[in-house]
């Protein structure tokens, strides 16, 4: 069985972690076959979106604590001891620098790991009654995947110590009450919902959806200045673009523009 199926359609790329047997926890093989994934969609022009999802009834449950090599550094080979980012460090990095709006349809529990996976996406959909966990101090463990990084700077300071401190349960309506999420979808319309909001952004313009999700992730750590010189730098690229022609036409024509990418 594949542990991790990819598919294709209307220009939205599915990855659907498919180890239900385990929650879908991520081991060494599902963590590689993730980071190819994601680059071989970001080079895909015919890829507009990415959606990651779980098989079964799970989401990610995060690290397969029961894989040996995944808790004893005396298992671990020399090349992985010496690694600064391990496979989580790239899991959160080869999301932000994906190319494309990368969508994370919470279908079921999101434990440690597999939260932060979400919490590193551009967006997060839940499944109705779905709880998520940071989870890792229950286990007497710190946060990693890229959570101390991202959930304060989606939920506040205050909030993401809370919930990391406490490792408590979060109900799909705190969820988004704080922020946590963009939006909760019943469990029988849950994936046509993320598909159909998925499939709307890849009729989006490919170049401008590309920069902006470029300046999004770099204003995070950068001054003003330094910002508005970027979105000066992009707009102007869009500008010489066919789509930026398209939209101002279409707009004109009082017609929905289609666009190309280039």
């Amino acid at each position: 069985m594949n542990e991790l199926t990819i598919s294709t359609q209307d220009g939205v790329r599915v990855l659907m972690l498919n180890r239900p047997e385990r929650l879908n926890a991520i081991n060494d093989s599902l963590s590689l076959q993730m980071e190819r994934a994601l680059t071989e969609a970001s080079m895909d022009d015919e890829v507009r979106v990415v959606v990651i999802t779980g098989a079964g009834r799970g989401f990610c449950s995060g690290l397969d604590l029961t894989d040996r090599k995944n808790r004893d550094a005396s298992s671990m080979s020399r090349h992985r001891r010496l690694d600064e980012l391990d496979w989580v460090g790239r899991q959160a990095l080869g999301i932000v620098q994906c190319d494309k709006p990368v969508i994370a349809a919470i279908n079921g529990v999101a434990a440690g790991a597999g939260l932060s996976l979400a919490l590193a996406c551009d967006m997060r959909f839940i499944c109705k009654e779905v709880q998520v966990t940071a989870g890792y101090i229950r286990r007497a463990l710190t946060p990693d995947a890229g959570m101390s990084y991202f959930l304060p700077r989606l939920v506040g300071h205050g909030k993401a110590a809370e919930l990391i401190f406490t490792g408590r349960e979060i109900t799909t309506d705190e969820a988004e009450h704080i922020g946590l999420v963009n939006g909760v979808f019943a469990a029988d319309e849950f994936h046509e919902r993320v598909m159909e909001f998925a499939r709307g952004l890849a009729d989006g313009p490919p170049v401008a959806l590309t920069l902006s999700k470029r300046l999004l992730a770099t204003s995070w750590d950068e001054d003003l200045t330094t910002v508005l010189k970027n979105e000066i730098k992009t707009i102007r690229t869009c500008f010489q673009t066919e789509d930026s022609t398209e939209g101002v036409q279409a707009f004109a024509e009082k017609r929905k523009p289609v666009f190309n990418g280039k």
